[in-house]
């Protein structure tokens, strides 16, 4: 198997360990599947960010919400994986969000960049929102329809 079937090969696994973080609300954890800098970016802006401290803010934010709505189990199913060249790939995942009991609470999709490190690590260098805050939103007002 090539060095760069190998790595694609990874990617499901990295993804793994990003949920495992994201459910243990390990913000230290979640940081370390990114390089610096890296870019946040969805329809209405664009967030670059240089420092591990605040990337760890915006992810404490996110676990926050989590926290807040009960979510404990996330999968990610990746969708695919397009090498641009032997250590860059593109990223097609949705991510799902389920309660306490394993019921759907939203999912959305988001398209990574991904490098690998000098160690041979993948890295998120770019993570692109498609749909997170709309997938957010509407469960949220069907969430707060149901207990009105």
């Amino acid at each position: 198997m090539s060095v760069q079937a190998q790595a694609l090969n990874r990617v499901n696994n990295f993804f793994e360990s990003y949920a495992q973080a994201l459910e243990n609300f390990d913000t230290k954890a979640m940081a370390q599947h990114y390089s610096l800098p890296c870019t946040f970016l969805d329809d209405k802006s664009a967030e670059v960010f240089t420092e591990a401290s605040k990337l760890e803010g915006l992810f404490n934010q996110g676990v926050g919400f989590y926290k807040q709505f009960g979510i404990t189990y996330v999968r990610p199913d990746v969708w695919s994986k397009r090498a641009w060249t032997d250590r860059i790939i593109k990223v097609k995942l949705n991510w799902q969000y389920f309660d306490k009991d394993k019921k759907p609470v939203y999912n959305c999709d988001y398209n990574y960049i991904l490098r690998l490190d000098k160690h041979d690590k993948w890295k998120i260098e770019v993570a692109v929102s498609i749909n997170e805050k709309e997938h957010m939103e509407a469960w949220l007002q069907k969430r707060d329809g149901q207990s009105s």
